[in-house]
């Protein structure tokens, strides 16, 4: 067989982790089933490694993004049904209702789409009701609840199983917040008095641990899966790390003092600095706006900051520290002593960001 090198970057995901922070949520609301959220490839995780590890859960679906990520896990093998929890695709449908996917529907448009291919096939569709709340992305608005009721009624082959909406700022306006769930309780109200919503969804990681809806039966929990909650909460202490970030130091240098470092020479050394090259950069997730914020790796028991612009495949470190330091030692961006939140913060955006951008071109590594 021929040799293969290791990679020069990689992710190292822990599916057990995963699977006890599912039992953490489950913790969390006993009396609720779940829809574990796997959409943009389980958080940056691995899209099937993850489903196949909680498809024996006891869960009611997988929340995917698209008809793409649900035809994924069906050919994985996948057993629970995949849930397209946005808008769908006039050009989508078909494959839906075709597998028997659940999604929700926002508009009449929608809904007589299904009900006709259903009607071509002879099956009967399940959907449910999506309800704008407050986040604006899709639903119908409370107020038009009442004009619909009936024209959905008619769909002989469209069977309205559920309701869900979203919270768009459960972890930063709680009045906000318990006012949306006050206004999903009206439509869950009026809803119930034309349908049986078997489902009754608002709430994702966020709403799990920080409010009470007692109209709701399911919830989707996202990011708390992958080892961080959204808003503090006493599950905090108990939630695990799912992933680490890992890389190599390809090069290490002498560089005098006045030399610049990466593009723009935004970084110019003070003084005689050893310089290590490491193999990763922009093109596998490593933010560029990481740069010039205090942004530091993990290195041989020592942390060190990075220099300079992140390139697109590379970056460097100030290993001046580090007499010791050779190609092919290990370097940490995330993980025991990085935690992700810390790289979120450094590079001004949310730990979402940080896992779904992180690249094909990494490979991850299950344990």
């Amino acid at each position: 067989m021929q040799h293969q090198s290791p990679p020069r970057a990689w992710v190292e995901v822990d599916l057990e982790a995963i699977a006890h922070n599912l039992d953490v949520a489950r913790q969390a609301l006993p009396e609720t089933e779940l829809m574990p959220v796997v959409k943009a490839g389980a958080y940056g995780h691995g899209l099937e490694p993850v489903a196949r590890r909680l498809d024996t859960s006891g869960i009611a679906f997988f929340g995917v993004a698209n008809a793409g990520e649900a035809r994924r896990l069906s050919l994985a093998g996948v057993r629970t049904k995949p849930f397209i929890l946005g808008p769908t695709l006039p050009d989508e449908r078909e494959e839906i209702v075709l597998n028997g996917w659940g999604c929700t529907v926002s508009s009449l448009e929608e809904a007589q789409q299904f009900q006709s291919l259903a009607e071509l096939y002879d099956k009967t569709f399940l959907v449910h009701l999506a309800v704008d709340t407050g986040m604006g992305r899709e639903g119908f608005l409370p107020e038009q609840l009442g004009s619909v009721v009936e024209p959905l009624k008619a769909m002989k082959h469209l069977l309205v199983d559920g309701v869900m909406s979203h919270f768009p700022v459960a972890d930063e306006d709680v009045p906000f917040t318990q006012a949306e769930i006050g206004v999903f309780r009206d439509c869950v109200r009026e809803l119930s008095r034309h349908f049986r919503l078997r489902y009754r969804h608002i709430a994702a990681s966020a709403g799990e641990l920080g409010y009470e809806v007692p109209e709701a039966n399911l919830a989707r929990p996202g990011l708390l899966l992958y080892g961080v909650g959204p808003m503090a909460s006493i599950y905090d202490s108990v939630l695990r790390p799912t992933l680490k970030l890992r890389s190599l130091v390809t090069l290490v240098r002498e560089l005098p003092a006045g030399h610049g470092v990466s593009y723009g020479r935004e970084f110019v050394t003070p003084r005689p600095m050893r310089v290590a090259t490491i193999g990763i950069g922009y093109a596998d997730g490593w933010s560029r706006r990481l740069a010039n914020r205090g942004t530091r790796f993990y290195i041989n028991g020592q942390y060190c900051p990075m220099l300079g612009r992140v390139t697109m495949d590379q970056v460097m470190a100030d290993v001046s520290a580090l007499p010791e330091v050779k190609p092919g030692d290990e370097v940490e961006l995330i993980g025991e002593h990085i935690p992700v939140a810390e790289v979120a913060e450094r590079a001004g955006t949310i730990v979402w960001e940080i896992f779904t951008g992180l690249g094909p071109r990494l490979p991850r590594l299950y344990h």
